[in-house]
């Protein structure tokens, strides 16, 4: 490669960053003092850097990076880059400058974005490409000849995309290759905990593009414990196999990758290079590089016919993922449904289209900090290109103890209000119908309440109340009539109300297949603790209420063996009165020990200075906010 030449250089490492500030300061001087732009991703667990330039502004980089014990073992991708693009590639991806930002995760591991990742220090056994080969040759040749059983446990596992996938992926004979079929990689974990009774007691190998998803992946099945234990992964990635083995090896197809690391672009009257890092994928992601194998393994979504090429970038107009489909179909339609979106049954035009150029993550402004070449600091959040707003989130909202859905709705009226650009709250009633009650001759003027002692039905205007948990001497029976209470209010009853819990499930189990999907569940009271119970029971409700987070507003904890004795894994907001005496109904120790219920990193507080209600007023309506925004 010749020093002019412009290339692009690829590279990641997980690894304890002691000093953030002083690694942002190394990178900042390095990369601009060498010419360099593209990304690069710090975190306290290592960095994920894609960067061009120069061939020799590039080696001096790498030589830089290496004099840091923390880079020890870092494998550096360089290529050239010769093929001229248009510019119009830089101004879709504002690839024209360096961007250095400080984020939480350097790859997005779970659409839970509040949960624990795994640690990648117990990652899969890494394989180099001869290994890997080796492997998979010597694997195929037994059982082609009849091998012993634990030679039969093999199975290949592609942590990759759909959309990569499609066109490319390992072939070894009488090797089982799992393809998860996901639309990101944010939803590998869901898959792993799906299907893991197909990895348990096999030896996992697994590969990607460039090594970095397998390295958290590989850590999240060999969490799983006893059966998890051989995972093995493909380092370097299939990029690195393709060097190793240029016919193809036991790849077969092309491989997707995720960049243009061969191109430039003139932009300004400037040599630029136009790079791409794994989460902006998607806006170009019609980059691929294949093997002297001219195998293609995909094929047109419309006709069938053999295509492999994303050049025309068609998308889902569901979810916006790539598509295939050839020039003659893509004449005839220019509306198409992917694989995923017609086996879930998706109604054409249920979600908004989203803009090629918008990205697929926003993260919280106090996550980042960015330079870009003209070393301008901005904490802004990432823009959003397009004028087609993203899908909403869908949220169903549990009123709390005798109350409705029309009389939450209305309580809640401010917070839909303020919510209507990023979620749709969806009310419903709960299944355990009350009876109408009073306490004395003083509720007398409401006008709900008949004068004391009167026994009349009542007025159209009064809704009937609702209950998700009641007594246990409850009889299920509704007159009616009003009754007075047998007792004065008890602030404490909610205690006492721990049955009709198997009711409730049943119904909600049949609103989430009816009135679904729903992204999350918002909670108030005893309409909180209901949503708890739900949380706590994980795994056994997966596939009939799935939910990526919950809102727990004046919620509470009941003592009641669903609850298990795990900590909950699911994200969860918690909103509650902070003062004692100010929520009459429910203490604030009492709603903060059901946040502790929640596992560590996976719960939100905001403590406020009200009663028994949620705030909409700023800074808690902007904490709201900011919680959603996570999981558009």
């Amino acid at each position: 490669m010749s020093k002019d030449e412009y290339g692009v250089l690829l590279y990641y490492k997980f690894a304890s960053i002691p000093d953030l500030n002083s690694l942002f300061s190394f990178y900042h001087s390095n990369c601009n003092s060498l010419g360099l732009l593209g990304r690069v991703r710090l975190s306290p667990n290592g960095v994920n850097v894609t960067v061009g330039g120069l061939l020799s502004a590039l080696e001096k980089h790498i030589e830089a990076v290496k004099s840091n014990s923390l880079f020890q073992g870092t494998d550096f991708k360089l290529a050239s880059s010769h093929h001229p693009l248009n510019d119009k590639v830089a101004v879709e991806c504002g690839f024209t400058s360096l961007s250095i930002r400080v984020v939480k995760e350097l790859v997005t591991f779970s659409s839970y974005p509040l949960l624990n990742p795994p640690e990648v220090s117990n990652a899969g056994r890494h394989l180099s490409a001869a290994e890997f080969h080796s492997v998979l040759q010597s694997a195929g040749q037994l059982m082609k000849n009849g091998s012993p059983t634990d030679d039969k446990q093999l199975v290949l596992l592609d942590a990759r995309n759909l959309y990569e996938t499609r066109i490319g992926k390992f072939h070894a004979p009488s090797v089982e290759t799992l393809d998860p079929g996901i639309r990101q990689y944010s939803d590998l974990p869901s898959w792993i905990d799906d299907n893991s009774e197909l990895l348990r007691g096999k030896h996992v190998f697994m590969y990607c593009t460039g090594g970095i998803r397998c390295e958290m992946a590989s850590a999240y099945i060999r969490s799983k414990g006893a059966g998890f234990e051989n995972v093995f992964q493909l380092y370097g990635g299939i990029q690195r196999y393709l060097e190793q083995f240029p016919d193809g090896g036991f790849f077969r197809g092309k491989n997707f990758v995720f960049d243009h690391r061969y191109g430039f672009v003139v932009c300004q009257h400037v040599i630029v290079k136009t790079l791409l890092i794994s989460y902006l994928l998607i806006t170009l992601g019609w980059i691929s590089v294949g093997s002297s194998d001219t195998s293609i393994m995909g094929a047109c979504l419309i006709c069938g016919s053999s295509y492999d090429n994303y050049s025309s970038r068609c998308r889902c107009t569901h979810c916006r993922i790539l598509v295939l489909v050839c020039d003659s179909c893509q004449i005839n339609s220019d509306a198409y449904v992917c694989e995923l979106c017609q086996k879930h049954r998706m109604d054409f035009g249920s979600i908004p289209s989203v803009e090629d150029g918008e990205l697929a993550t926003v993260l919280d402004k106090n996550d980042l900090k960015t330079v870009c070449s003209d070393s301008k600091i901005s904490s802004q959040l990432p823009s959003r290109n397009g004028n087609a707003a993203p899908r909403k989130l869908r949220i169903l909202c549990l009123h709390g103890f005798r109350q409705n859905a029309s009389s939450f709705k209305g309580r809640s009226a401010s917070l839909a209000k303020k919510l209507k650009s990023i979620a749709e709250l969806v009310f419903i009633d709960a299944p355990h119908e009350l009876p109408f009650i009073y306490q004395s001759c003083t509720e007398a003027k409401n006008s709900c309440a008949p004068p004391s002692g009167q026994h009349a039905p009542p007025p159209e205007n009064c809704k009937r109340k609702y209950a998700w948990l009641v007594a246990s001497d409850f009889g299920g029976k509704v007159e009616a009539d009003w009754k007075i209470a047998n007792q004065p209010f008890d602030p404490l009853q909610y205690q006492g109300q721990t049955d009709g819990f198997d009711v409730s499930l049943a119904y909600l189990k049949k609103m989430f297949s009816e009135q679904g999907p729903f992204d999350g569940i918002l909670g108030f009271s005893q309409g909180a603790a209901m949503a708890a119970l739900l949380c706590a029971q994980g795994d056994k409700l997966k596939g009939e209420i799935d939910l990526r987070f919950v809102i727990l507003c004046s919620g509470f904890a009941l003592p009641l063996a669903d609850f298990g004795q795990k900590p909950i894994n699911c994200p969860s907001l918690h909103i509650f009165g902070s003062d004692p005496g100010k929520d009459r109904q429910i203490t604030s120790h009492t709603s903060r020990y059901l946040a502790s219920r929640f596992e560590d990193g996976c719960s939100v507080i905001i403590e406020h200075e009200f009663g028994h209600i949620i705030p909409t007023r700023s800074p808690y309506m902007d904490n709201i906010k900011d919680f959603l925004r996570r999981f558009l």
